[in-house]
């Protein structure tokens, strides 16, 4: 929508924008033909001493460039735009530049958000845009270059030093503008890198008055904020620090930093400003010092001396050096382009109104623009280098504001981080700078005064007034010292965690109404600032964490089922293994019985008998193989093998459902019915969006109950005496009911769907991070544990029980055995294929005896004459 907008008003500039018709044109040729002048724009605020100083600057580079390189035959002509500090009109000078000039090139030094439609105006006609801008330059606008250093590198610096001084939280001022919203993504994503907590942070206005400025220094000291980090202009942070001084806000105890937005700029800036900021720490590119800044700083104080008298120049800031060296680079690149492309150049002899669909794209815009990129030359900042577009500046000096003026007190690169010289050792240590004199004229760093107890007052903790177990909270009458307390698992988890932060902490328990309202609404009172945090049984819902800040869980996460042990089936013992397996061993065991009878009923007296004597034995030899007991003697070794193999498969399976029978005996599988009545603690959340997979019920069959009494007296009724036959509740109380009753309830189904149970705390507030921290060092050693067993003894450790796996237990079934089975079936066929060879042998044998007695000697020689061998030894074995 703002580009629409932009797009309509330059629209109307179009009829009532003033041509620059009395400014002179520029020939691209000269009168003698050698020398080729390219057209290159500057917008400035020339009401500003920025502007008035980066158009001196740019006016020397220019004469000292090509007073060094005299045989170039390239000349760069500037013309300048007074911008008046008007975003419109700076894109009114811009289009004007573009039409009537036909410029190559334009160099701005502050571009805000609303102006980088220029950027755009840049691309589309191949124009490059110099900015010294130090807002993030987007990187879809490859014709907008970025000369001014990003303030992504700085606040690396900024967080170093918080850390030197372990100072994990602070208080954020900026601009509030467009630039500086934009910024704040980057900036809090650099910080949180670092570990740093940005606790409280407010937008002040450019056209803030003191009284609103006042205002807001307020709620810092009600807050009592120590350390503050400044990102303004300078003179909206001169009147901060104006207000702070006379509301006693730059005496002993505080810590201000300032960011190079106000640092590049504090010299304009009035004394009584300086003297307003004593203490103060600030961020602010380093200057290498050298004689050519030294000479450009003495031109520039004579040439203000003569035409601005009231300006004082004391040394120059970097704004001028930037535009010294962007003037510098871009004549040197218009000189590598040739001036081939620039011939058929000319600038329009008459000026015309503005027009979109007149401008022209420039036939060397994108050659100057790939010269620019690629440039590395040593100028007045050092090393000049461009990295997608943008400015390489890695060193930051740390000033200490002193008097009327600053004291360097050490560095920041990217290489080396903090340290006290330019050119650090080895052997120097990182992280060390020089003496630091803060507010209130104090050499020792203030103490980080945390945002937390208003005024003095105690942290006021809203805790409910009524929990569903009195284990996990409860209030009691002291009457000794007549006074309410409460106690319980939580309270317990939530002092031990305050006890080991790194200072001292006023509490105050408030109970909260949970009679009347629900916990939503203590989460809501929390977002009101009517408490500083809560704590208890409060569960963490995404819903909730829109307007408050959770710990993490201290209690086990998820929902839960509770049911009634049934330790009244006749037909338990048949449990432990599925009807298939059931009916496999018993195939297996006739199987066995009618295999060892077959074997052993020819040759062994104990196997035979009548046919119901010889059923009888097989069955019970095959039974007393359960048990081992098996008193007949076997005689046929296939018979021993065969019940080897047997007794193998029955010590597997016995001692597997023996384990299962125990099992199964702990804790009883219970599944329920789509008729079964379900119970949920009233006023919850709980029954909304329960996934279980043992569930299987309508709404109309869902009763709520309001305490664990209710829990237990539904329970023992049962659903056929309107009762229920489970209750679905978080799994802490769960766990508490099932330790209340431990031989009469189980826990049979568990689902991670709900976060546990945390702490609440305003959001942005510190104290979020140390108790989470307290309460990862009491998990880790184990001291969670032993609160849990404090309040819940009739448990080992209420909260570590894996309940999901140890309910789940299901009947063994044939698949688990089914390799055993395969060993036994091969065994037993082997036994009958090895029985029947032996028979078929012992047959054949006898009926060959009996033929050969029959036959005499005639069948006998017929038969010695084919088979010599084998007759004869019959023969004689006979």
């Amino acid at each position: 929508m703002k580009f629409q907008a932009f797009v309509v008003c330059l629209l109307l500039l179009a009829f009532c924008n003033r041509s620059y018709a009395d400014e002179p044109k520029v020939s691209v040729l000269d009168n003698k033909g050698e020398k080729i002048s390219i057209n290159i724009g500057v917008i400035l605020d020339m009401g500003t001493w920025e502007g008035k100083i980066v158009h001196s600057c740019i006016k020397m580079a220019v004469s000292d460039f090509y007073r060094l390189n005299g045989g170039y035959r390239t000349r760069i002509a500037h013309h300048v735009r007074d911008s008046g500090g008007d975003s419109l009109r700076s894109i009114a000078a811009a289009l004007d530049l573009l039409e009537n000039v036909e410029v190559q090139a334009i160099i701005i030094p502050k571009i805000s958000n609303e102006e980088l439609f220029l950027a755009k105006l840049g691309d589309r006609v191949n124009v490059p845009l110099l900015s010294f801008s130090s807002i993030s330059s987007p990187n879809e606008h490859p014709y907008f270059v970025q000369v001014a250093e990003d303030e992504n590198t700085q606040f690396h610096g900024i967080a170093a030093f918080l850390e030197a001084f372990k100072w994990k939280s602070f208080t954020f001022l900026y601009e509030d503008n467009t630039d500086a919203r934009q910024a704040q993504t980057y900036i809090h994503d650099i910080l949180q890198e670092n570990h740093l907590n940005v606790a409280y942070q407010t937008a002040i206005s450019l056209q803030a008055t003191d009284n609103q400025i006042i205002n807001e220094l307020h709620k810092l000291m009600e807050m009592k904020a120590s350390i503050i980090l400044v990102h303004l202009s300078p003179s909206l942070a001169s009147k901060v620090f104006l207000n702070a001084k006379i509301l006693g806000m730059m005496s002993k105890g505080f810590a201000w930093i300032v960011t190079s937005k106000t640092m590049n700029l504090l010299d304009w800036e009035d004394s009584s400003v300086y003297e307003s900021m004593e203490g103060v720490i600030g961020f602010r590119y380093y200057i290498p010092p050298s004689s050519n800044t030294r000479n450009l700083t003495l031109r520039l104080r004579r040439e203000f001396q003569h035409n601005e008298s009231n300006m004082e120049i004391r040394e120059l800031n970097v704004f001028g050096l930037w535009a010294y060296d962007a003037a510098s680079v871009l004549a040197e690149a218009v000189e590598r382009v040739g001036i081939e492309l620039f011939q058929n150049s000319s600038a329009g002899a008459e000026p015309k109104q503005l027009s979109f669909a007149t401008l022209k794209v420039s036939n060397s815009g994108s050659d100057i623009l790939s010269k620019i990129v690629s440039s590395t030359f040593t100028g007045l900042l050092g090393k000049f280098q461009l990295s997608y577009g943008k400015s390489v500046l890695e060193m930051y000096e740390v000033l200490n504001v002193i008097g009327n003026g600053e004291r360097r007190v050490g560095f920041w690169t990217s290489a080396h981080g903090l340290t006290d010289k330019i050119n650090p050792s080895l052997n120097s240590a990182a992280g060390i700078l020089e003496t630091i004199i803060w507010p209130g004229f104090s050499s020792t760093a203030p103490k980080k005064r945390w945002l937390l107890q208003k005024s003095g007052k105690s942290f006021r903790i809203a805790v409910p007034g009524k929990a569903t177990f009195p284990e996990l909270l409860s209030w009691d009458y002291d009457q000794q010292r007549g006074a309410t307390t409460v106690s319980g698992f939580c309270i317990d988890v939530f002092r031990a965690a305050v006890d080991r932060l790194p200072y001292k902490l006023s509490i105050e328990y408030i109970p909260f109404d949970t009679d009347r309202y629900s916990y939503n609404d203590l989460i809501y009172q929390v977002y009101e600032q009517k408490y500083d945090a809560a704590v208890g049984d409060i569960t963490i819902l995404s819903n909730r964490s829109l307007y408050v800040d959770f710990t993490p869980p201290f209690t086990e996460l998820g929902l839960g089922i509770v049911a009634k042990l049934n330790d009244r089936d006749p037909w338990f013992f048949l449990k432990p293994l599925n009807i298939y397996l059931w009916i496999t061993s018993a195939c297996f065991f006739f199987l066995t019985g009618f295999i060892i009878w077959l074997i052993e009923h020819r040759m062994n007296e104990e196997f035979q008998g009548s046919p119901a004597q010889q059923i009888g034995t097989a069955l019970s030899f095959a039974a007393s193989t359960l048990v081992y007991a098996h008193r007949e003697n076997l005689k046929s070794n296939i018979s021993r093998f065969v019940v080897g193999v047997w007794l193998f498969v029955v010590l597997i399976l016995t001692s597997s459902y023996i384990a299962k029978l125990s099992s199964l005996l702990t804790v009883e599988q219970i599944k329920l019915a789509t008729s079964d009545y379900i119970g949920y603690p009233a006023n919850s959340f709980v029954v909304r969006g329960i996934s279980v997979s043992n569930l299987n019920f309508t709404d109309n069959r869902r009763q709520p109950f309001q305490s664990p009494n209710d829990y237990n007296e539904a329970l023992r009724k049962g659903s056929k005496k309107g009762g229920v036959s489970a209750i679905v509740d978080e799994l802490p109380y769960l766990k508490l009911l099932v330790a209340k009753y431990p031989n009469e309830y189980t826990i049979i189904d568990s689902s991670a769907t709900t976060n546990g149970f945390g702490f609440a705390f305003q959001k942005g507030s510190p104290l979020v991070r140390d108790i989470s921290i307290a309460i990862g060092e009491l998990r880790e050693e184990g001291k969670l544990v032993q609160m849990e067993r404090k309040w819940f003894s009739s448990q080992t450790s209420l909260f570590s029980q894996d309940t999901e796996s140890s309910n789940k237990a299901e009947p063994l079934g044939v698949y688990n055995f089914f390799g055993l089975f395969i060993i036994n079936g091969v065994s037993e066929a082997l036994a009958i294929l090895l029985f029947l060879v032996f028979l078929l042998r012992e047959k054949l044998s006898i009926h060959f005896n009996i033929f050969a007695f029959m036959a005499g000697g005639k069948l006998m020689s017929v038969l010695r004459y084919f088979y010599p061998g084998r007759i004869i030894g019959a023969v004689d074995g006979r």
